[in-house]
């Protein structure tokens, strides 16, 4: 039976047995204190943070929780990521063992960092194009009064 998507975090915590929300409730204000001004959604039916864009991701499942995207081929993380099993882009922790709340947030930070610059650069990359659609405007004005001339 497929579930219905929660209209927010907390009704998708309330989904699961008492001891994984306990696990996602500290999952999430791990990420909340890593990222204070990320905002909270649900999106692809599991919860994120924004910030500057789609920031991360967390989900809960029978055997594992999961946190996208992992920093996995990012150097500093490579001895941890090695630790954990998961995708490309995926970190996966065992409801078996203790969850490591520190490496959650070091990857939020991290991620902001990606966020931050990505969106700084984008900015950079919009100012210039403006400035450069505004010499245009110039140059075709003054071909344009030269011609009636």
């Amino acid at each position: 039976m497929k579930r219905a998507v929660a209209k927010d975090i907390d009704e998708y915590i309330e989904g699961f047995p008492d001891d994984v929300q306990k696990i996602l409730q500290k999952i999430r204000k791990t990420i909340r204190k890593a990222a204070p001004a990320a905002e909270e959604a649900i999106s692809y039916a599991i919860p994120t943070f924004k910030l500057d864009g789609y920031l991360i991701y967390f989900a809960g499942f029978q055997r594992h929780v999961s946190v996208y995207p992992a920093p996995r081929g990012v150097k500093e993380f490579a001895a941890d990521m090695e630790r954990y099993q998961g995708g490309k882009g995926t970190v996966r922790f065992s409801l078996e063992e203790p969850v490591p709340y520190e490496l959650i947030t070091r990857i939020v930070k991290y991620r902001v960092g990606e966020n931050v610059e990505r969106a700084s650069a984008a900015k950079s990359k919009s100012v210039k194009k403006s400035a450069k659609s505004k010499k245009s405007a110039k140059s075709r004005k003054r071909v344009a009064a030269s011609k009636k001339r």
